[in-house]
């Protein structure tokens, strides 16, 4: 027999991480308007330099996210949006998880594929997206 979720049950919480506020996973809303600047300048940059072709494009979306999540902590959609990318465990992410993570996110499938309010790109190299 397998255990029914409870009202106590929620995203993180067999990370460790809070219910809510600081530190808790990042919820859908501002994931998507984090990938959604984070694309909007791929394609701005991309077809600043490279005509729009699509593989600059997809190359330019996971240039920002290698170099910029080890730096400032996440993507500039990901700080814009209040967020930040941090090991499992807590702490800094590292640099080659952001590797692997932004390596699966290209790949979309992974991204799609969730368990325990996280993607397979974040279940993989043992990294959360949390609240700022």
């Amino acid at each position: 027999m397998t255990d029914a979720p409870t009202d106590s049950d929620y995203p993180g919480k067999d990370l460790g991480l809070p219910r809510s506020g600081s530190g808790s996973l990042a919820p859908l809303g501002r994931r998507i308007g984090g990938i959604a600047v984070d694309w909007g300048a791929a394609y701005l940059i991309a077809a600043t330099f490279f005509g729009a072709e699509a593989l600059a494009i997809h190359l330019t979306f996971m240039v920002i996210h290698i170099v910029f999540i080890p730096t400032i902590g996440g993507s500039p959609g990901h700080r814009i949006f209040g967020m930040r990318l941090q090991r499992a465990s807590g702490g800094w992410a590292g640099l080659w998880r952001p590797i692997v993570r932004t390596v699966l996110l290209g790949l979309v499938v992974p991204a799609v594929i969730w368990q325990d309010g996280r993607g397979l790109h974040d279940v993989v190299p043992g990294t959360a997206l949390v609240r700022a």
